[in-house]
């Protein structure tokens, strides 16, 4: 929904609803947008973070596979000689 900056004067509380609600409010400017109207996100506390965190720490957990080892990760670049390729 587009509204010039002189529309919205009269009817603010009812485009703070509309936009709360999830609807997008654009308002206008000699019928250039201007500015949108969003609503605030609170910020997560300090639980919600740390219930986030353990979930995505689980789920890499479950993800992880066993590759090569460390030790060996380069011998791609070595020629049974051991000199370089």
């Amino acid at each position: 929904m587009r509204v010039s900056v002189t529309d919205a004067k009269g009817q603010l509380t009812e485009l703070v609803r509309r936009a709360e609600a999830g609807d997008e409010v654009i308002l206008t400017r000699h019928g250039h947008a201007a500015v949108k109207l969003v609503p605030v996100r609170a910020a997560p506390d300090r639980k919600s973070r740390r219930m986030l965190m353990e979930a995505v720490r689980a789920s890499a957990i479950a993800k992880a596979a066993d590759g090569p080892p460390a030790a060996r990760s380069q011998d791609f670049l070595y020629g049974d000689d051991g000199l370089p390729e």
